[in-house]
């Protein structure tokens, strides 16, 4: 009878997750989880693809690498780290998500995210729908007046665009200016009845970033740098992110 024999290796070479935890600060904690499914309880995500948060981590911490970072879950993890704020110790698995997604070719990633981050590339709104900076001037002051007028009580209302100095600097959804205008009135009502100073950029005014959805490095940074720079160049303090 031949003799069977069971060879045990070193620790595994080239693993997706030690990959991660290597660019990671103090390595994302990866390796700490004590499968306690807190991170699963609370995900928004959890069951889809009959996958969730704690049963990623493991197959990635067991080398199934093909399997984790090719599953469809990844694009379906919102990255909101609802599952750091409850892990006992505080592991990073949205990074770990993030560069799943990130290992995928740039043309097999989802097409609505990659259209809406090539769309946002195209001029510096930031816009994920196309809306050039003019436009987006536009629409501002035509919806402005047209509630100054109609509602006397909020007559000396502003809705400031490049004001030098302001001590926030705001950004909007850019679905908003163009399918749904009104939508912007109810947050001007309220920073205007709260004396806050405010304004938002002709540029980099787009709040959501698809590209760092969507895993591109290169692609979220070009849309963030256009944001920063313009509340740099007007001097705000304060970046406000109503994403």
């Amino acid at each position: 009878m031949a003799e069977s024999s069971i060879i045990i290796k070193g620790k595994k070479q080239g693993s997706f997750m030690d990959k991660v935890a290597e660019i990671l600060p103090e390595g994302g904690n990866l390796n700490l989880c004590l499968t306690c499914g807190a991170c699963a309880s609370g995900c928004p995500a959890s069951g889809l693809e009959h996958m969730d948060p704690r049963k990623f981590l493991r197959m990635c911490a067991m080398g199934m690498d093909e399997e984790a970072t090719k599953s469809n879950w990844v694009w379906m993890c919102t990255m909101c780290q609802r599952c750091i704020y409850v892990c006992p110790m505080k592991i990073d698995i949205p990074q770990l998500v993030f560069n799943a997604r990130a290992s995928w070719p740039r043309d097999e990633r989802p097409k609505g995210i990659r259209d809406s981050c090539d769309m946002a590339l195209r001029n510096d709104s930031n816009s994920a729908m196309g809306t050039a900076p003019d436009d987006f001037v536009f629409v501002v002051e035509d919806v402005l007046a047209e509630y100054q007028e109609a509602q006397p009580e909020f007559k000396v209302m502003q809705a400031p665009i490049d004001k030098p100095g302001a001590h926030f600097f705001l950004n909007q959804n850019s679905r908003e200016p163009v399918t749904e205008p009104d939508e912007l009135v109810p947050l001007w009502k309220i920073l205007h009845l709260a004396g806050v100073d405010w304004t938002y950029g002709s540029k980099g005014w787009a709040a959501e970033n698809y590209c760092l959805f969507l895993a591109d490095n290169k692609c979220w940074e070009h849309v963030t740098r256009v944001s920063a720079k313009q509340a740099d160049e007007l001097g705000c303090k304060v970046f406000l992110n109503t994403e």
